[in-house]
């Protein structure tokens, strides 16, 4: 505890002087006092005011901003947001209802950041105001804060809200709510409505350890609630390719959900423990959210995304999908977009699909809303943004779309349902596995050599 208190103080010194007794000036009290290494600020007030400066306030940021679009509100721009911040942490402004309210309104898709001629930072930004404000809550708030996203955050408690769901839905649950108005509750409609996509996506992830691995399955910790079928449908793929997979026992969390509500160092130890030891199998994810996660700690900086993986393998020119006549539109997550450089791969294994109509998602630069636990957080704005989405698609629709991220895969299940279309979801490899269960293979498909990856 000793070491706690000199290093906060020594924190402290850096601060800015603040003017009056508000914001980082109470905070340097609060955190003084605390020392608490769950809620431990691992960027400086004095930093945060560094990242801060660094915008100039051009503006460019504002067309790239959803919330900005579409509330008009220069507050919930990314320039409003950090002149915002500037004025909390410089101690002009106290925290209060309102400018928490702005604050939180931010997806976190981090579009801006692609636009700014600066190149402010504005996702780390971000996540260390947050972790800052947290650092402010009152001892019981943080509690509730650290156990409700440590759940979310575990593969066990994973497993038991997807057979709640279908209980919830076979019970008769989900239309007594729909009935009485129960499930217009503000704390009960973000669950309800995620409720029936979580029952076609969540299926039981086996593990499985064959000899000779070539790669590791990150599965997460909403693997299999959320991408289930995504994961049978990548381990039957690689299985014909030649390639043995490991499934872990007891799935890991890349820390993504706390990191970015505040809590960044137990998001750390969460992403820490999935570091690859040397002459470990490469590290293969499905959810472009943890891939980018994983990506920013060292120990696991080479995770790979799993539809690259498979377009640069030379053994997948073997496979031979069947025929399909329908029209796919690829949805761009903004982690895949913004923080892996793209979908490019996406598109190229579709085309692959003889007779396959393959294009994108129309507003594809926008986000759908889901943001990790934005959409159950911020469920107005959430569904605001996936309804616009989802109306721009125009007539006839497609019959499917893919994406390549967890939370996105639900949000737009969810809003598939509530806007009455006949549209399936699913991951771009569950696609394509579909088809070459469908054909007759010619030939035997040789042994894929995991080596011949690079990372993108």
């Amino acid at each position: 505890m000793r070491h706690a208190e000199r290093r906060c103080r020594l924190e402290v010194t850096m601060f800015p002087a603040p003017r009056g007794d508000r914001g980082l000036q109470a905070l340097g009290a609060r955190v003084r006092l605390a020392a608490l290494p769950q809620t431990r600020i691992p960027v400086t007030p004095h930093q945060l005011l560094g990242l801060a400066d660094q915008c100039v306030k051009c503006g460019l940021c504002l067309p790239q901003c959803p919330t900005f679009a579409r509330l008009a509100n220069e507050s919930d721009s990314p320039r409003g947001r950090i002149a915002l911040i500037q004025g909390w942490a410089a101690g002009e402004l106290p925290m209060s209802t309102t400018l928490a309210r702005h604050l939180d309104g931010c997806l976190g898709c981090r579009a801006c950041e692609g636009a700014c001629p600066s190149r402010v930072d504005y996702g780390h930004l971000a996540d260390g105001a947050k972790a800052a404000r947290v650092a402010l809550l009152p001892p019981p708030r943080r509690a509730w804060l650290r156990t409700w996203l440590g759940l979310l955050s575990d593969a066990r408690a994973s497993r038991w809200l997807a057979r709640a769901a279908m209980l919830y839905r076979r019970l008769g649950l989900w239309r007594l709510a729909e009935a009485t108005g129960v499930a217009c509750l503000r704390w009960i409609r973000p669950l309800h409505r995620l409720t029936p996509a979580i029952n076609r996506t969540a299926r039981a992830v086996p593990p499985a350890a064959p000899p000779d691995l070539d790669l590791e399955i990150f599965v997460g910790c909403m693997g299999e609630l959320a991408q289930g079928q995504a994961i049978a449908a990548a381990r039957a793929l690689l299985d014909r390719l030649g390639l043995r997979a490991v499934v872990p026992p007891a799935p890991r969390c890349c820390g993504a959900l706390l990191r970015h509500n505040g809590l960044p160092v137990a998001g750390d130890r969460w992403r820490t423990a999935c570091a690859r030891l040397p002459g470990a199998p490469p590290l293969i994810g499905l959810s472009s959210a943890c891939v980018a996660e994983l990506r920013e700690a060292g120990g696991s900086a080479d995770t790979g995304e799993l539809c690259d993986f498979l377009d640069r393998l030379p053994a997948l020119d073997h496979l031979r999908p069947a025929p399909l006549d329908q029209r796919v539109l690829v949805h761009e997550p903004c982690s895949h977009r913004n923080l892996l450089g793209g979908n490019g791969a996406v598109y190229r294994l579709l085309q692959r699909i003889p007779r396959l109509n393959v294009g994108p998602l129309p507003d594809n630069e926008t986000c759908c809303g889901a943001a990790g636990t934005y959409m159950i957080q911020q469920p107005g704005m959430a569904e605001a943004l996936l309804r616009d989405k989802l109306a721009a698609i125009g007539d006839p629709p497609p019959q499917v779309i893919v994406t390549t991220n967890a939370g996105c895969a639900l949000h737009l299940i969810a809003g598939i349902r509530e806007a009455g279309l006949s549209i399936e979801i699913c991951h771009p490899v569950e696609l394509l596995e579909r088809q070459v269960e469908r054909s007759r293979p010619e030939a035997h498909t040789p042994r894929a050599s995991p080596s011949r990856r690079t990372t993108a």
